[in-house]
């Protein structure tokens, strides 16, 4: 009996911190994200210059600044950012996994997506809700991973990159995370 109130009280207290329902307004909310999504594209692209050359091209690049990973055998990720098409501001968006297993602590990341086509950005705004794996393949790159690709000829629609605080994650899989629309 303790150990599934301890998962109740682990899953609860998860559920609490990402909760969105605050005192802040809409527009207060949207310029959060904003200064966030500046301030982690700026960091991806003096970390990794590939990304940069990626960005250029991209229709879209969806980004969320702070994703934070937590819990204890039951947890969850959950973070917000918005969809930009160069300096603008096209939506803002939720993300979220669930999972159980071994799991024990939290963890922040950043986590950028590159819509390389325009069909793939269509696909992406006109869902009400995607999912990675399911809806779209993501292709991770690494430096030597996004180098090989472009010399590969057409490449992938949808290039995601995923910074922890020790810089550029590797060999990371986002199937399973789920996107959706924020109503700001």
């Amino acid at each position: 009996m303790k150990r599934r109130t301890l998962l109740l009280v682990a899953g609860a207290g998860l559920a609490a911190g990402c909760s969105s329902m605050d005192s802040t307004s809409a527009a207060d909310k949207k310029r959060d994200i904003d200064t966030g999504v500046e301030k982690a594209l700026a960091d991806l692209y003096r970390e990794t210059p590939i990304a940069k050359d990626y960005g250029a091209r991209a229709q879209g690049i969806l980004v969320f600044p702070q994703v934070v990973t937590a819990g204890f055998m039951i947890g969850g990720s959950y973070g917000q950012g918005a969809l930009r098409k160069g300096a603008n501001t096209l939506g803002y968006y939720s993300v979220g996994t669930g999972s159980v297993g071994l799991l024990a602590g939290a963890e922040t990341k950043a986590m950028y997506l590159m819509f390389m086509t325009a069909e793939a950005l269509q696909k992406f705004q006109a869902s009400k809700g995607w999912t990675v794996g399911a809806d779209a393949s993501v292709t991770m790159a690494d430096q030597g991973a996004a180098l090989r690709a472009d010399s590969a000829g057409a490449g992938p629609a949808v290039i995601g990159f995923v910074r922890g605080q020790k810089g550029l994650m590797a060999s990371l899989s986002l199937d399973g995370t789920k996107i959706s629309k924020l109503d700001l």
